[in-house]
């Protein structure tokens, strides 16, 4: 099967990534969706981001360890402990690609920085990957997808309307842009968070 580009992200009702604010503490996963989203990311092997999605995620470089960078704590781990230091050592196992003008080093390991976001880069990426590959951040998903290089479009949308913030699908622009979409997975979480999974129509 061929390698895909996934766009990823975890939305409002009204399709915003954060609030005017710059809040998304709404968005953050319960304990059933956050096992969830772990086993989906097995399937990944590459990250893309960009600087403000990897600064807020480079958390889970050092996330449930020790001083000494071993996993602590397991013994008194309630089950959404145990989720979450699942899902660090899920990301650390994982590749990063981050495009920043900004960023002059990585903040974690298998990281790897490129000054400006090239198309050419996430084709070859997914030319040379054997797994999926994933994309999150509106700005970054939304080059990408304006680029046609999306194959996989996940939307995580929570019951609640914040009014405005980052959009998490972008204004495509004028012109002959618009992208027809098809469902082809979803799902409703106990929390009332649903799933949308939606691939472009050739």
């Amino acid at each position: 099967m061929a390698v895909r580009l996934i766009y990823t992200g975890i939305t409002s009702l009204d399709g915003y990534i954060n609030d005017a604010s710059g809040s998304f503490e709404w968005a953050f996963p319960d304990e059933e969706l956050h096992a969830f989203v772990n086993e989906t990311e097995r399937s990944i092997g590459t990250h893309i981001y960009g600087r403000r999605l990897y600064e807020t995620m480079v958390y889970w470089e050092t996330a449930g360890l020790d001083a000494n960078g071993a996993p602590g704590g397991a013994s008194e781990d309630t089950a959404a402990d145990a989720v979450e230091r699942e899902y660090g050592e899920i990301w650390r196992g994982l590749d990063k690609v981050v495009f920043s003008r900004t960023l002059t080093q990585p903040s974690s390991a298998r990281t790897t920085l490129h000054s400006e976001f090239d198309p050419a880069i996430i084709e070859q990426l997914k030319q040379t990957s054997t797994v999926d590959v994933s994309v999150g951040g509106a700005d970054l998903g939304g080059q990408a997808l304006r680029a046609g290089l999306v194959d996989l479009i996940e939307i995580y949308a929570h019951p609640v309307i914040v009014g405005g913030g980052a959009r998490f699908l972008p204004d495509l622009g004028s012109g002959d842009s618009r992208i027809d979409l098809e469902l082809v997975d979803h799902r409703t979480f106990a929390s009332g968070i649903t799933l949308h999974r939606y691939v472009p129509r050739t």
